[in-house]
């Protein structure tokens, strides 16, 4: 531990800006991780079925009470639709349009900051390796020829160490956008289909699902 905290002192200010933009990036992650896996995430599939399933049967406010017991997206779509109390495609397509606006960007906001943050926390490892090699360098125009070399590989060392610990932040970073978009994208599948699919069961057209089996 006293060996990381040495580490991070021989960097020099720029870490103190370098963990700051890592700190930041957990918080988003966090809040993120939150809204995408925890708050949205629910059995789709199976929530799917039993949607339409009440629908075909012509039991609205139960597929309505089903949809309003949970905040996450895809009932969210579903309770927006449902309420709707329209049998006519084009406005039921209007509404599913309009709720889309209205659950997607809970899904998609703020992850974009994740790689921007990375992206920062690399620069910002960048600059201060760059600043420590000068000082480095300008450390040894006074010394001895034998200092010299101990002095500069010194120097370039601890130059060294803002691009680690910027790459150590960017990489967990990275990392954990990869992963929240993947959730998202799958929720925003699962929304898509749903979206269509009480539609279809609204007007009663033929299950698009049911009819690729």
């Amino acid at each position: 531990m006293s060996t990381i905290i040495e580490w991070y002192k021989n960097g020099g200010p720029i870490m103190n800006f370098i963990l700051a933009v890592g700190v930041a990036g957990i918080a988003i992650f966090i809040e993120r991780f939150y809204t995408i896996v925890i708050k949205s995430k629910i059995n789709g599939r199976a929530f799917i079925e039993r949607v339409i399933s009440l629908v075909r049967a012509g039991k609205i406010d139960e597929a309505i009470k089903l949809c309003a017991q949970s905040t996450a997206a895809l009932p969210d779509m579903g309770l927006l639709i449902l309420r709707s109390r329209s049998r006519d495609e084009a406005d039921l397509q209007s509404v599913a349009d309009a709720a889309a606006i209205t659950v997607m960007p809970k899904l998609t906001r703020r992850l974009q900051y994740l790689p921007m943050l990375a992206n920062v926390a690399t620069l910002f490892g960048l600059f201060g390796t760059i600043y420590g090699l000068r000082e480095a360098f300008a450390s040894v125009a006074s010394a001895s020829a034998a200092e010299r070399s101990a002095k500069l590989a010194s120097g370039i060392a601890i130059a060294l160490n803002a691009t680690g610990f910027g790459l150590l932040v960017a990489i967990p970073l990275s990392i954990a956008h990869a992963y929240l978009v993947s959730q998202a994208e799958l929720i925003i599948e699962q929304v898509d289909e749903f979206s269509v699919r009480l539609v279809n069961a609204l007007i009663d057209r033929p299950d698009v699902r049911l009819g690729h089996r």
